[in-house]
Order: structure tokens, then C-alpha cells, then sequence
């Protein structure tokens, strides 16, 4: 594993050991980057269930301004912080061990995020409580986009329910990206 492109461009990253996290893969964080770069550039990059902290440090080496990583596994959150200072990312980073429902609430006043990003673990049924904390939060600038990692078989038809409108799906052998955004009317309210 490593960064694929920008200033930290080949530098490898540490993974958390055994099945706890589930790395993104080279490709798939190629093709995942390739989607966003428009977004990228002086972006506030929010990366919920962080795990070895890649996609928040790849979006950082492409030109986002600063990123805030949530993981509530302390080990994977030493990881996360030995990534940051091995990439010499560390002083556009802040790293909470936390939960990520209590991150939100914390974040809140704190920071506004242009892309946020979360990868929860599959098959727990996350998706609905943290996407509906982050509709009610103020975390999410005017046009925002929201990204999921998830397993291929995951529905996401509540997010109509929620204010989201689903922009895109990528769908991979296993898993997708789903792109979303909060409705302008819904973020109003």
C-alpha cells in the first residue's frame, strides 16, 4: 500500500495487521481518485473509519488543505499517526480516537468539510445513523460530497428519506463508491 500520486507520490504506508481493516486496493483508490480530482484542491477532506488513514493522506498529497481522520481503534489510530509523520502530511492532519457518531458531535462549530469520506464496516448497517448525524449537522460546506465505501449489496434507497440525492454508484467486483449529496433544500431547513 502507498500514495499513488502528488507530493507524498510512492511513499509506502503501514496497514493495521490481520482482518480488522480492509485496505483499499491500489486500483480501486486510482480509479476512486481519478473521480474526485476536480473536488480535490484546497479541500476540507473529513475520513470516517480511517483505518490506515490512505484515502485522507492521498487526498492531502493531491492537493487537499487539510483532512481529519476518525477511528475509534486506537491501533489503527497509531498507524494513522505513523502514516502522517512518514509522509510528512502530519501538519494538514488531525486524528481523533473516537467513534465516529461522537466525532460528528465534536467536529460540529469546529470544521466544514468539502468531501468527507467514510468506509464503515461492512454488513453492521452504519450507513443510515451516520449519514442521518451528518444531514443534522453543520459539518457539510454548501456543496459537499459524500462518499461510501460499502459492500456491492448494500441499498441505499433510504437517503431519499434523509435529503440525499445519490449523484453516482462505482461498482466493483465486491464493493461500490457511492457519491451523495445533501439537497439544497434540506440543508436550508
Amino acid at each position: 500500500m502507498r500514495i499513488i500520486a502528488g507530493k507524498a507520490r510512492r511513499l509506502p504506508l503501514k496497514t493495521l495487521p490481520g482482518k480488522d481493516t480492509r485496505p483499499t486496493t491500489d486500483r480501486i483508490k486510482e480509479t476512486f481518485f481519478n473521480m474526485l480530482a476536480p473536488e480535490l484542491e484546497g479541500a476540507y477532506f473529513l475520513d470516517l473509519f480511517a483505518g490506515s488513514g490512505q484515502i485522507g493522506l492521498e487526498a492531502i498529497s493531491r492537493g487537499s488543505a487539510y483532512c481529519v481522520f476518525v477511528d475509534n481503534n486506537k491501533k489503527a489510530c497509531e498507524v494513522i499517526r505513523d502514516n502522517m509523520e512518514f509522509t510528512k502530511l502530519a501538519d494538514q492532519c488531525m486524528l481523533m480516537n473516537t467513534d465516529v457518531r461522537t466525532a460528528i458531535r465534536q467536529l460540529e462549530g469546529k470544521f466544514r468539510f468539502d468531501l468527507i469520506f467514510m468506509d464503515p464496516p461492512y454488513h453492521q448497517d452504519l450507513e443510515p445513523d451516520i449519514l442521518h448525524d451528518l444531514s443534522q449537522s453543520m459539518l457539510l460546506k454548501e456543496d459537499a460530497l459524500i462518499i461510501v465505501e460499502a459492500d456491492e449489496h448494500t441499498d441505499f434507497s433510504f437517503v431519499k428519506e434523509l435529503g440525499y440525492s445519490i449523484l453516482k454508484e462505482k461498482i466493483y467486483k465486491t464493493n461500490k463508491h457511492v457519491f451523495l449529496s445533501l439537497d439544497k433544500a434540506h440543508a436550508n431547513a
